[in-house]
């Protein structure tokens, strides 16, 4: 693609200004690879992303191409809960998509190195990867260390929790401010099986990166190594010809599907999987999923649920003993194509579980089931998601009454202020990928109810998302949702609400008759959107396809 665009005597006004960045001929008349990384000084999972960029810069050179470094941009999450900057984050995924494009295919890249760590910077780069259809090979930069506090293993989703436990007075407020100086070490994605860290770990199962993508910590040499090898994948990659859309093909998903049951990952994966796949013209919907987690053990139980974090999960033998374990079982497709140049077999078949307590044998399962679960009943018609691997077990078969509530910061308010009582079922409503705009994921409510020990009496249902440090029986993604006229907007305080996970039904016990009635009478909710988000609201599809926006006017 380079060699067409830069080789000709036409194209010398071109080739006078890749002289201008210091390249000569020689680097010229090689495939040039686009190093596209999310480095950014506000992210605490990208802020060392500049040695992993030089990394794989080595790793192309040494694979006999010529690398340069393009940027994406990135929302930390964890900086933008609970406030308005939270309706960026998932929108940011179609931006980075966008940029992905317009960066690659304007500058005739031969392929792609995509270093990216968090959240939505993940899917959306896997989304432009797809969209643009050169070789490309994925390199995370890694999870990051778990902190330490009076002898316990610490993160982010502690401190969440720890500002509910000085709301209830079981923890000082001198405790929080020690534990808010350690919870958090250094670089890297945070510590448990969050968001970013699902994504970068199903990164291997999609055949996108190489192993260890996902749970080799950031602070470590053998990421950088990792990356040298990214970096010469890609020349290899580019030599064959072999593009994003010939390795994430429905198998590929299937398999990361499969891994994600097996995880007990976020949930929100599903909205991302989505996405992916609708940019790979890959079909993916709910009633798959649930077919999948049906018959998917789960193996690991990880941070958030317990204390078991990345790096254990690192040594126990990392995602390629999982799929081996799952192969077991031959609900792994390993004839499927990855980056390495080789089938997903090839990967994980010298793979072996190194620590049963941390990844399961298939015949010693934790669950015969998998960790997410999907909802369907009056109260979701196209679905709503929950990941009952973080559900306490009195909490699967669940009836209460609803508290209504019109946005993330009432709710939240309601907590700390004891209003929410054990037996409740908390609703919080048009917070939607439309609805909010942006859809945005709630860890602060979730963390609150946690901290003020409640999470094992009360429910939280929403039709916006929850983080991967979510944990207690909060269903999300519920579709349709309110600001598209779903039953959810009709919903009144005192209102019995039926959870079953084990059966996958959501059901609000009011009459037809009764809804109907409501419905009348509904008002739509204005968002007072503007800006890229009002584009976003008016373009926007429901969760259920992956939250992904119109293609056709």
């Amino acid at each position: 693609m380079s060699q067409e665009f830069y080789s000709s005597m036409e194209k010398a006004p071109q080739r006078a200004l890749l002289k201008a960045l210091g390249l000569t001929d020689e680097e010229l008349k090689k495939p040039i690879v686009a190093i596209v990384s999310a480095k950014s000084e506000i992210v605490p999972g990208h802020m060392h992303l500049d040695a992993i960029t030089d990394a794989v810069k080595a790793g192309v050179y040494a694979g006999g191409c010529t690398p340069v470094v393009v940027p994406a941009i990135g929302v930390c999450d964890g900086l933008a809960m609970g406030h308005g900057g939270m309706r960026y984050s998932l929108p940011s995924r179609e931006l980075i998509a966008d940029g992905v494009e317009t960066m690659l295919i304007g500058h005739a890249f031969d392929g792609a190195v995509f270093v990216p760590n968090c959240d939505k910077i993940v899917p959306g780069m896997l989304m432009g990867a797809a969209r643009v259809n050169i070789p490309s090979v994925f390199v995370s930069g890694g999870p990051m260390e778990s902190g330490k506090f009076k002898g316990k293993k610490v993160g982010l989703s502690s401190m969440f929790e720890g500002v509910g436990a000085v709301k209830n007075g079981s923890m000082s407020l001198d405790e929080l401010t020690a534990m808010e100086n350690v919870a958090c070490v250094g670089c890297g994605s945070c510590c448990g099986m969050y968001t970013a860290n699902s994504l970068n770990c199903l990164c291997e199962a999609l055949g996108m990166a190489l192993p260890g993508n996902g749970t080799i910590l950031a602070v470590h040499s053998e990421r950088l190594r990792l990356a040298k090898r990214a970096g010469l994948a890609i020349c290899n990659l580019v030599r064959d010809a072999i593009t994003p859309r010939m390795i994430m093909t429905k198998r590929a998903f299937t398999n990361a599907l499969t891994l994600d049951m097996a995880l007990g990952a976020s949930t929100n994966t599903l909205l991302h999987l989505f996405a992916i796949a609708a940019e790979c013209n890959v079909a993916l919907d709910y009633n798959l999923v649930q077919t999948i987690s049906d018959n998917t053990p789960t193996l690991c139980r990880l941070s958030p649920s317990t204390d078991v974090d990345m790096e254990q999960l690192h040594l126990a033998g990392g995602i390629m003993a999982v799929l081996h374990e799952l192969a077991k079982k031959n609900i792994i497709d390993g004839s499927a194509y990855t980056v390495a140049g080789c089938a997903l077999a090839d990967n994980y078949e010298h793979a072996h579980v190194l620590d049963a307590e941390v990844i399961h044998k298939i015949d010693s399962p934790i669950s015969p089931v998998g960790g997410i679960a999907v909802l369907k009943g009056n109260l979701a018609e196209e679905g709503a998601v929950v990941k009952r691997s973080a559900v306490d077990k009195s909490m699967l078969n669940f009836s209460g009454k609803a508290k209504c509530f019109n946005c993330e910061e009432d709710a939240v308010a309601a907590i700390y202020s004891g209003k929410i009582k054990k037996g409740d079922v908390m609703i919080i409503r048009y917070e939607g990928p439309a609805g909010g705009p942006g859809m945005r994921e709630m860890l602060s409510p979730t963390s609150a109810l946690v901290g003020m020990g409640l999470d094992k009496d009360v429910a939280l249902i929403t039709d916006g998302r929850f983080s991967g440090a979510t944990r207690g029986a909060a269903v999300g993604h519920v579709c349709p949702e309110a600001a598209a006229d779903g039953k959810i907007a009709l919903v009144k305080d005192g209102d019995v609400i039926k959870i079953d996970i084990n059966n996958g039904r959501l059901t609000l016990d009011v009459p037809a008759k009764e809804l109907q009635a409501r419905q009348k009478k509904l008002r739509p909710k204005d968002s007072n959107a503007s800006g890229w988000l009002l584009r976003y609201q008016n373009l926007v599809t429901s969760a259920a396809n992956g939250a992904t926006l119109k293609k056709k006017f």
